[in-house]
């Protein structure tokens, strides 16, 4: 907990940005490089998964939503088995047979042309992810936490340069998919398939069998014991909330962008704007907050600054700019959602140790993302249904900006020890 000697501790031996790379153990350094080559093929596929189940496939648009919230929850609804098997059979087979489906899903993907089968690639997409996810976060929280005790600083440096490597495969994967898309969306979906063969191969090679410290819980009831956690369950749906905000980059913002120049070839380099934000300012913001917000105060500033990104949007919707000039909303939107972004993620990441019981962090994990999960599927097919409502241009971002708004009412607050 942020308010714990050791992390009182932590705070003042504040390392340099090139200092906490090289203090980390080969592991972490593993797991980061892992997160940022995920990402590079996760986001080759994903930024236009959009507009060619619209376009190619012509699917209407609350079932776009409902495919792209159905993908997130296959994903993140769906963590809690992923961590729960990291928990009993440890890190390095979950990883392995993860990636393996994600290789699946993705030629999948590229082949299908009928609903259903977008549906079942999307499914084992999603899936795979929630064995691979899970289990390369837990360890890198539990790592973190044992960086900090050893005195090298905040656990949440480690998470905030691991929240960097996927903004920067998240700035490459868009790019190399804009590109590949000159040829086909299936050869984007071939690319990506490629990119996660190799993290297999990586990880087969250089994965320990056995990581120290790890222990290995046997023991029923963790699922219990978990859903009687009301401070764990509350801190789900504030970073629940945070999720689907995080989730219009790929339903709202095209949308926006559509509307403002008749294409969808800005949405790119939004995408890179927001990864280069992260790549830049991530590890300067993190330090900056370590010093003078604890982890409560922290998911409050970032969640209350996404939703003034959805009223920048809002603002600017009745005057129906188009061109260069209605692009500023959303990249106002882009750039508030990324600074709020920077303050939740590794502030969420690093309160779950803390609330987890011992042995059960993969499970925790794993249960964060399941329940923000279904909250975007919620969510997402609700905003995929009141952006065809034909309402008021201000009302849907409206909506938007009071969901993240709401969520700092549900943020639990932290013990003294």
């Amino acid at each position: 907990m942020s308010s714990t000697p050791a992390r009182r501790a932590a705070k003042s031996a504040k390392p340099p940005r090139e200092r906490v790379w090289k203090d980390l153990t080969p592991l972490l350094r593993l797991l980061i490089l892992t997160q940022l080559a995920f990402n590079v093929g996760f986001f080759a596929v994903l930024p236009f998964l959009a507009e060619h189940l619209g376009g190619a496939i012509g699917m209407a648009g609350w079932l776009v939503g409902f495919v792209l919230g159905l993908r997130t929850f296959s994903q993140q609804g769906l963590f809690v088995v992923g961590g729960w098997l990291v928990d009993r059979h440890g890190v390095r087979p979950v990883v392995l047979t993860g990636c393996a489906l994600r290789v699946a899903g993705f030629a999948w993907l590229g082949f299908a042309e009928s609903t259903w089968a977008v549906i079942g690639a999307v499914l084992l997409i999603g899936f795979a992810a929630a064995l691979f996810s899970p289990a390369v976060e837990s360890e890198v929280a539990r790592q973190a936490v044992v960086w900090e005790r050893e005195g090298h600083g905040a656990r949440t440096g480690v998470l905030a340069l691991f929240t960097v490597a996927g903004q920067a495969g998240a700035f490459v994967g868009p790019l190399l998919g804009g590109l590949l898309l000159a040829v086909d969306f299936r050869t984007a979906c071939l690319a990506g398939a490629g990119v996660f063969v190799l993290v297999l191969a990586g990880h087969a090679r250089l994965m320990p069998q056995h990581i120290p410290g790890r222990v290995r819980v046997r023991e029923r009831g963790g699922v219990r014991i978990l859903l009687r956690n009301r401070r764990f369950l509350a801190l789900c749906c504030a970073y629940g909330s945070y999720l689907l905000a995080y989730n219009q980059l790929y339903l709202a913002l095209p949308d926006e962008v559509e509307r403002a120049t008749g294409s969808q070839t800005a949405l790119s380099w939004l995408f890179a704007l927001s990864s280069l934000l992260v790549v830049a300012a991530q590890l300067p913001v993190t330090r900056w907050v370590d010093e003078r917000l604890d982890l409560r105060r922290s998911m409050t500033a970032g969640l209350l600054i996404i939703s003034a990104g959805f009223a920048v949007v809002a603002a600017a919707r009745p005057a129906g700019w188009t061109g260069p000039a209605g692009l500023l909303p959303a990249a106002g939107y882009v750039v508030l959602l990324t600074l709020g972004q920077m303050l939740v993620a590794p502030a969420a990441r690093a309160w779950v140790p803390d609330l987890a019981e011992d042995g059960r962090l993969g499970l925790y994990t794993g249960a964060l993302s399941s329940v923000s999960g279904l909250i975007v599927l919620i969510g997402s097919s609700a905003t995929g249904s009141l952006l065809d409502l034909g309402l008021p241009p201000a009302v849907p971002w409206l909506v938007l900006a009071a969901v993240p708004a709401w969520a700092v009412t549900l943020l639990p607050r932290l013990r003294a020890n």
